[in-house]
């Protein structure tokens, strides 16, 4: 995708999201960012303006917070409502939904103390932290909230499950193929054709 493309992607993401927790039992969503955004049509969230890097930002969110506090990432091009309710459903002090890779893609935590740090296997230090403060944790095996949009592969999940913007988005641009050892992977459409 070009550098265009991409940030139009993540903010269909970021509205499947949005869209996803106004279905659910969460309160109202704040969405962290570093500068405004407008998304025509989409209601029912706030913004948080915050110039600085991803883990001291949520880290300021989490200081200033009464808990709980869940943190989803934004692109995530699988999320449902029904995804997000089991994240949302266990009693646990602190609840994640790990990424593909180690990443930590959701969380919630009930531990007014706990801090994020994110990076390449954030999944195993957050657990880490949150047992570390005395807390109960319970793990999320969601392939929905799971598969985030870091790589080009990622495009396939959206193809083959997504059911959102997103998912629409890449069906606008892309399409599933097969290379000679049959491992799928997505081709820009040939608008010559």
């Amino acid at each position: 995708m070009t550098d265009e493309e991409r940030v139009d992607f993540v903010r269909a993401c970021l509205v499947d999201v949005l869209e996803s927790l106004s279905e659910t039992s969460a309160a109202e969503p704040v969405v962290l960012t570093t500068e405004p955004l407008d998304f025509d049509g989409v209601e029912g969230y706030e913004q948080a303006v915050r110039d600085e890097a991803l883990t001291p930002a949520v880290n300021t969110v989490l200081r200033e917070a009464e808990t709980p506090v869940g943190v989803v990432v934004a692109d995530l091009p699988l999320v449902t409502p029904d995804a997000l309710e089991r994240l949302f459903a266990p009693d646990a002090d602190f609840v994640v939904a790990p990424g593909r890779g180690g990443g930590t893609n959701a969380f919630v935590t009930r531990v007014p103390e706990f801090r994020v740090n994110y990076h390449g296997t954030s999944f195993l230090d957050h657990v880490e932290k949150a047992r570390e403060l005395g807390a109960s944790v319970d793990v999320v095996d969601s392939f929905r909230l799971s598969t985030d949009a870091d790589e080009a592969d990622d495009l396939v999940e959206a193809l083959l499950h997504g059911e959102g913007r997103a998912a629409e988005f890449v069906r606008e641009r892309f399409e599933l193929v097969e290379d000679e050892e049959r491992r799928v992977g997505v081709r820009r459409f040939d608008r010559q054709k």
